[in-house]
């Protein structure tokens, strides 16, 4: 059994470790707050953009872009989204198995990373890091977005990668974050949608659609795009505060364990130190 001495050292060790847990949950949960507004404020435009642009692709009929067929380079690229520090549970790994899960060999991928723990990772197993942008996730802007989708636009148009995805972490609420492996080009339309829309009224551009397109594409990806760096932001603070909750709560737990063993030492040392007394009075009698 421990001495009171090394009991007492590691609670006191656990104690400060509490402190510290307790003060980033604190700071988690300002910063939840900040981005959590900023999420549900833009997860419906968001949305509506998405579901826009796969209708109206849907009543476009067949149209020859580049946008909106697979490109014959077999590379396929993945702006993967993590974040740059870590104690936020499961949050970084959960987007990381969205990328070694995938079935898709490493040497098939192009990584574009925001995120220094999925940068790290992903390098460190084998996977080529084609761009870092790991300091867009500290205050991510529209402007950042849209510089990360026309270099990966650029490279697409120019059929070196075929595909393009996305992983991230959806912000759903406060307490469940959904890692998500999202294809953005070429853009998948539901056939059912393409067949309901053929009984209908096919979509007209004016002017021309493939120059409707070259406007329309990257605006989509730039919008989903941000509306993802801005989730992903939310979801790791949301993870990092109940991580460093369930920390600070273990840490109690340990501290009431090792008072508790504390005090059982030291009834025994005072129990021993009475024997030892009373054994001794009785011996000069």
């Amino acid at each position: 059994m421990a001495s009171m001495r090394d009991i007492k050292r590691r609670r006191s060790s656990i104690a400060s470790t509490q402190q510290i847990t307790n003060a980033m949950k604190l700071v988690s949960t300002v910063k939840l707050q900040k981005t959590k507004a900023r999420a549900e404020r833009s997860k419906p435009y968001f949305d509506k953009m998405y579901e826009t642009v796969t209708s109206m692709l849907a009543k476009s009929g067949t149209i020859d872009h580049p946008y909106l067929k697979p490109q014959q380079s077999g590379k396929k690229a993945v702006i993967v989204l993590t974040s740059n520090r870590g104690l936020a549970g499961g949050y970084n790994a959960n987007v990381i198995k969205l990328i070694t899960g995938s079935g898709f060999e490493p040497s098939d991928l192009l990584l574009y990373t925001v995120g220094n723990k999925g940068k790290e990772f992903l390098q460190h197993r084998g996977y080529e890091i084609a761009q870092d942008y790991s300091e867009v996730i500290e205050n991510p802007m529209f402007q950042d977005a849209k510089e990360i989708c026309e270099e990966v636009l650029r490279k697409y148009a120019a059929g070196e990668i075929g595909e393009i995805y996305l992983a991230y972490t959806y912000f759903r609420n406060t307490v469940v974050h959904e890692p998500k492996f999202l294809k953005l080009l070429p853009v998948e339309v539901d056939e059912g949608d393409i067949q309901a829309a053929r009984e209908n009224s096919l979509m007209n551009y004016e002017p021309e659609e493939e120059e409707a397109l070259e406007v329309i594409i990257p605006k989509y990806m730039t919008s989903i795009l941000y509306g993802a760096l801005v989730e992903a932001v939310a979801s790791e603070n949301g993870a990092r505060m109940q991580a460093m909750d369930s920390a600070t709560s273990n840490a109690q737990e340990m501290i009431d364990h090792l008072t508790l063993q504390y005090n059982r030492a030291r009834q025994g040392s005072i129990t021993q130190e009475l024997t030892e007394i009373i054994a001794g009075a009785n011996a000069i009698q």
